[in-house]
């Protein structure tokens, strides 16, 4: 459903008097990026940060308008649902399937290479995640943007345009810097800030990757570290706002809704939480977490996140003992369908952890990811490998055709990809 950023700005202001007093105190552990930390920062080596991206944006929606509006609900424009319901209807499985698809193009591109050629204007996948680094800057990066927007409008994509992301928290884990782009300070160093001046920030940094063509920026993070506890994926990165739940909750629905306000949908990651596992899944097969379960407290940021109507929730690649031992949570339908979707009520857009290069997956084949990801509820496949879009849509066209319950899955997750496509004014009846 259509994203609610005056919930989550209201939510965010309620939250100072609250919590202010308390995130002073906290002393979180880290976090942990997509793309990893760059080479010049060495203060914490122990393990390579998360993939990072950078996303276009199609949309007529500039960097002033007001939290909450929608591109293109001017009259004489379909509404969302008759939009959606009408390009749907356009579209044959495997454009559908292809939908569910966000791939790889590096950051630092002058131009679309060859294997994001391919992926968007031949194999017509809905999402683009601008990956590494890049110090380019927004001309550059919206220049960039264009160029993946272009390849977008042909034949085989129905003038669909693409999600563009970017895995832009701050701190070590900042994909776009250079002319336009603000540094941003890490999530610690956030959360130390009242939650009202931290959607002010988030608000100018949104507006500067709005600027360039970025629709989707895959932050902030939900995962709380508890005080004095190692973890790799989060705590050795700065990557968390705070070490107690409500604190994090306070920066974490902030820094989302001055996205919004800046015309960028936010990503709250990494659902249930990796702020207790073992390892960090980028680099690590088999990270557990054997602490969370169904109702935990530590799930609190995630909560107020849905409650907020945010449009996007990613979900982790651990598997969690105490909610569907022995799966992944992506794979997870206990964790994706029920959990976030039941017992949470998301509605959203849900997106993989990188189904890519992370080590969490090697011994999945490629194929298989798009499909158990999608069984289990989820909609939008991460891949940072753009070369691997042709395997993971032939697979979820060859199960939708043999399994009619996989196919109305398919469906619906392109459905949703689509209803948010709409808000962002991607799509030609809502342009």
């Amino acid at each position: 459903m259509p994203p609610r950023p005056t919930r989550l700005s209201a939510l965010a202001v309620g939250l100072v008097v609250a919590v202010t007093g308390c995130t002073a105190t906290d002393q979180p552990a880290g976090p942990v990026p997509v793309s990893g930390p760059s080479p010049a920062e060495t203060t914490r080596t122990s393990a390579p940060a998360p993939h990072q991206a950078a996303a276009p944006s199609a949309s007529p929606r500039t960097p002033g308008d007001k939290p909450g509006h929608e591109p293109g609900n001017e009259p004489g424009k379909a509404s969302h649902p008759s939009c959606v319901a009408q390009v749907m209807e356009r579209m044959d499985l495997a454009e559908r399937a292809a939908q569910l698809l966000m791939v790889g193009v590096p950051a630092d591109s002058t131009a679309p290479p060859p294997s994001a050629v391919v992926a968007v204007r031949d194999q017509a996948v809905g999402s683009v995640i601008l990956t590494g680094r890049s110090a380019a800057g927004v001309k550059a990066t919206a220049a960039l943007v264009e160029s993946l927007q272009r390849l977008a409008e042909g034949p085989t994509t129905q003038a669909v345009g693409l999600e563009v992301a970017v895995d832009q928290e701050g701190g070590q884990v900042q994909v776009l810097s250079g002319p336009g782009f603000s540094t941003i300070p890490d999530a610690l160093t956030q959360g130390l800030l009242p939650p009202a001046q931290l959607r002010s920030q988030a608000r100018t940094w949104g507006a500067q990757l709005a600027a360039a063509g970025i629709t989707v920026n895959l932050a902030p993070v939900a995962d709380t570290v508890p005080a004095g506890v190692d973890n790799d994926p989060i705590g050795d990165f700065d990557r968390e706002y705070a070490t107690r739940p409500a604190a994090v909750t306070a920066s974490a629905t902030a820094f989302a809704a001055g996205m919004l306000a800046g015309g960028v949908a936010p990503v709250v990651k990494h659902f249930p939480g990796l702020g207790r596992a073992s390892g960090n899944t980028d680099t690590t097969a088999g990270v557990v977490d054997t602490v969370t379960t169904r109702r935990d407290p530590y799930l609190q940021p995630f909560r107020a996140a849905v409650d907020a109507d945010t449009p996007y929730v990613m979900v982790a690649t651990a598997s969690y003992q105490r909610i569907d031992p022995g799966r992944l949570a992506a794979f997870s339908p206990v964790i994706v369908e029920r959990l976030l979707r039941r017992d949470l009520g998301f509605d959203g857009v849900v997106i993989s952890d990188d189904l890519g290069a992370a080590r969490a997956v090697v011994d999945v084949p490629v194929g298989r990811r798009a499909t158990q990801f999608v069984a289990a509820g989820g909609d939008v496949v991460l891949t940072v490998v753009p070369e691997q879009a042709p395997a993971m849509v032939a697979a979820l066209v060859q199960r939708a055709r043999a399994v009619p319950t996989f196919g109305t899955a398919v469906a619906e997750a392109a459905r949703r990809v689509l209803t948010r496509k709409a808000v962002a004014g991607l799509l030609p009846c809502r342009r």
